[in-house]
């Protein structure tokens, strides 16, 4: 349900009729409550498998098998019978007891025996070869006779052949990359792989109480205005011949994202980045020269995403055309190019986002994406569109966020997972001419309205400025009495284009009893989380920390107005940049916040890393006024409140000197507040240790917010 602040009479009506429709109805178990043992309330959904051919998919419904027949939606049980599409099967590597061992047509063999920690094993595209790294060295081992190649023979503590540096993992290439910085062309011919200098990052010392002596570990971590990693891109083949490096002078200044290889492994495409990471280029490299040219060259006035999850380019197997994203207009947009980089034309454009593509029928000339939809942007929606960038349409249906397609492999038919805040979610076959084929399930079960559960509703608040419709999601308590104030738990990350706030069902037993207890939970995003486009997450350029607060505040402002708040109990929380949210706001934002509850908190944007940091805030040298702004050692004067601020003591992400920092500070000023440290700790931490500090957020809660004794059940 969508309300906008403009309608408070239909808030408190909408309120009201939920009082009196949940009067009858039975109040959740403890077993509900702390178990989330919901049986008979909601249920599961169906599990969708591999598809069969364009008309026929598995589904699990439980423990079992079924075939959905999606021209008539049919379901029979899976007996085997129907022959899968004829694909050969790709050979999977892994590792156990420290050795590879690969899979393949459901054959183990084990390919090394020796003890040495090997890392990344990838197989070639035509299943002859595995490559991986070891000791900072890259490695490719022949599968038909087991032939060990050792591809490079200079790696060490400080140089490494196919593994990453911290920064380029945490930051550009992503943690899902686990370090890997190697690439096999689609061919098999060729292995394209970063040679990490990581010398000239200064170390960081990393401690921690362990032992006698202690822990003592030392990071190469660049701050900002330090010196990067200096990389060179090798490409050689897996017999260890023809080594060459790409024509790039490794001492500049610079970024390189993941290279994509051509799908006929005939040329390397590199992307590159200037440090203060406004231009973009892209460099087709010759695998056997390494020559280079130029393909592409974009520059912005405030910065560009360079990976971490961006799939930038997408190439066409049937024309040697490639798909290019860009936000270059404010917004995310999809662009066609020819192989010299050349723009063919626009596929899609448009105050909107484009997040995925899904699928690109190049016989048909259609692209499937999902993106946030045009009619609300914490919803996500299923289009389609032509190449050449006609007949852009809809395929997902009705006031839904969609958040999973499964689409068939001609693009025929696709099965969507949806749900809105007050529609528990569901899944549907629907076929892209625009039929809805058969309901596959719904996670609402047969007791559903038996139960008074909490209300949840997504609002909008219109930004001081008034240019912007902010979205915010709240469950209000169970039984609420408009008559009455009630204390705010408000849940962020915050950040640029990290926006959290999405129209989706949930239920959870913590958040049930808390509405029960009588605390009103929030979720909100501000113009910088990516509601708004690149456009909206502009204003953050030099300038962390004042549009969140400045748009947090608004939505906080209307809550106590509107919403039944109370002012003396307005608590944020958040991990991580949700961390340093928190702090900045019982800091600089201490007129509105009264309590936060931080882990892992930025305090001060010079104690973080070059690219994230200097991406948005330059650097101290060339934005000294936005670094003494957006730090939260500057306002330690406003400080007013309770902050609880918790840390892993060898977090090796946002490290501890954050909040000790933040701590000398408060300590100087004799201020009040509450600290936890674990060791062991990293950028969070497993086992009792997290339980522990779920406990002290609840005991939090409960002392300073609901301002009675803790209900024991709720302590894990």
């Amino acid at each position: 349900m969508l309300l906008f602040v403009n309608k408070t009479t239909l808030i408190l009506v909408l309120l009201a009729t939920t009082l009196c429709a949940g009067a009858q109805k039975k109040e959740l178990t403890d077993d509900q409550f702390f178990k989330s043992d919901f049986k008979g309330i909601v249920q599961q959904l169906p599990t969708v498998g591999s598809w069969i051919d364009d008309s026929h998919v598995q589904l699990m419904r439980g423990s079992q098998s079924f075939i959905l027949n999606c021209k008539t939606g049919e379901e029979l049980p899976n007996t085997g019978n129907i022959k899968k599409m004829e694909n050969p099967e790709k050979g999977i590597a892994f590792k156990g007891n420290g050795d590879i061992f690969l899979k393949i047509n459901g054959v183990e063999t084990q390919l090394t025996k020796d003890s040495s920690t090997k890392i990344n094993p990838i197989v070639s595209p035509d299943n002859n070869y595995v490559a991986f790294t070891k000791n900072n060295d890259l490695y490719c081992i022949k599968i038909a006779d087991k032939k060990l190649t050792r591809l490079t023979t200079d790696g060490s503590e400080s140089l490494m052949n196919g593994y990453a540096s911290w920064v380029y993992t945490e930051e550009i290439l992503g943690r899902a990359s686990m370090y890997r910085t190697f690439w096999w062309s689609p061919d098999s011919k060729h292995i394209a792989f970063f040679k990490t200098d990581d010398a000239p990052v200064p170390q960081f010392t990393i401690t921690d109480g362990n032992g006698q002596h202690g822990y003592v570990e030392k990071e190469r971590y660049p701050k900002v205005g330090d010196a990067n990693p200096q990389i060179k891109i090798g490409i050689i083949s897996p017999e260890g011949t023809n080594l060459i490096f790409a024509d790039f002078d490794a001492k500049a200044d610079q970024y390189f994202g993941a290279p994509y290889w051509t799908p006929d492994g005939t040329a390397l495409w590199v992307q590159w980045m200037n440090r203060d990471q406004n231009n973009l280029k892209i460099w087709t490299v010759n695998p056997i020269t390494g020559a280079k040219k130029e393909l592409y060259d974009e520059k912005q006035k405030t910065w560009i995403q360079l990976e971490d999850g961006y799939e930038r380019l997408h190439f066409l197997n049937s024309s040697k055309n490639v798909i290019l994203e860009s936000d270059q207009t404010g917004w995310n947009q999809l662009y066609l190019h020819d192989s010299e980089g050349k723009q063919i034309n626009a596929i899609t454009s448009g105050k909107f986002t484009v997040l995925n593509i899904t699928q690109v029928d190049e016989k048909k000339g259609i692209v499937y994406f999902t993106a946030r939809s045009r009619e609300n942007t914490a919803r996500i929606d299923f289009y389609s569109v032509g190449l050449n960038g006609k007949n852009l349409k809809r395929l997902s249906f009705g006031d839904y966020n969609n958040t999973n397609i499964n689409l068939s492999p001609d693009g025929n038919y696709f099965i969507t997972t949806y749900s809105n805040v007050s529609t528990p979610t569901k899944m549907t076959l629907v076929s892209t001419s625009g039929k809805i084929i058969k309901d596959l399930g719904d996670s609402k079960d047969v007791a559903f309205a038996n139960y008074n559960l909490a209300n949840t509703e997504l609002l909008r608040v219109k930004s001081d400025d008034g240019l912007y419709e902010l979205p915010m999601k709240v469950t209000w308590p169970v039984n609420m009495d408009k008559n009455k104030k009630y204390p705010v738990l408000i849940s962020i990350y915050g950040g640029p284009n990290a926006g959290t706030c999405w129209d989706t069902w949930s239920l959870n037993g913590t958040q049930q009893f808390y509405a029960k207890e009588g605390l009103i939970q929030v979720v909100m995003d501000h113009r910088a989380s990516g509601h708004f486009g690149k456009e909206g997450v502009n204003y953050m350029y030099h300038n962390l920390g004042y549009w969140e607060m400045k748009d947090y505040s608004s939505m906080v402002k209307w809550l106590v107005a509107n919403g039944s708040a109370d002012a003396t109990k307005i608590c944020i929380t958040g991990f991580s940049y949700g961390g340093y949210m928190t702090c900045y706001a019982l800091t600089y934002g201490s007129d509105v916040f009264t309590h936060g509850m931080a882990g892992g908190s930025v305090t001060d944007w010079s104690f973080y890393d070059t690219h994230y940091t200097e991406r948005y805030m330059g650097t101290p040298a060339n934005n000294p006024e936005g670094y003494k702004t957006s730090s939260v050692l500057n306002y330690i004067d406003k400080y007013k409140g309770k902050l609880q601020i918790v840390h892993g003591i060898i977090d090796d992400n946002v490290h501890i000197q954050n909040s000790i920092n933040l701590i000398s500070k408060l300590q100087d000023a004799k201020k009040d507040f509450e600290f936890m440290e674990y060791s062991g700790g990293r950028h969070g931490w497993p086992g009792n240790k997290w339980l522990h500090y779920q406990n002290l957020k609840t005991e939090f809660i409960y002392k300073y917010l609901l301002e009675k004794p803790v209900n024991k059940m709720m302590l894990r």
